[in-house]
């Protein structure tokens, strides 16, 4: 259903991964940029995101892009997620 890459070069870094809808799933599914965080907040991976322009990468992308934050904290050994629409 997608295609998965991952550390995908993009405007000035590297996502950790980037899923893209295959072609006839456009209008079901968005594509989604993530970064990993461990010992930071999700909200530090989404600014990263944003920051070196990771989204670039899919502009062509027709379709619904989501940007998506995950961390990890070692101690609490708790995740935590934020996700935000990409406004092309």
């Amino acid at each position: 259903m997608e295609a998965q890459v991952r550390e995908l070069p993009t405007g000035r870094g590297f996502a950790d991964f980037v899923f893209i809808p295959k072609a006839e799933y456009i209008h079901d599914y968005p594509a989604l940029v993530i970064e990993l965080k461990w010992n930071k907040d999700a909200q530090t991976a989404i600014q990263q995101i944003k920051e070196k322009q990771y989204p670039v990468s899919v502009e062509n992308y027709t379709g619904r892009i989501l940007l998506v934050g995950i961390s990890y904290d070692k101690k609490t050994k708790e995740h935590n997620c934020v996700i935000e629409k990409y406004n092309k």
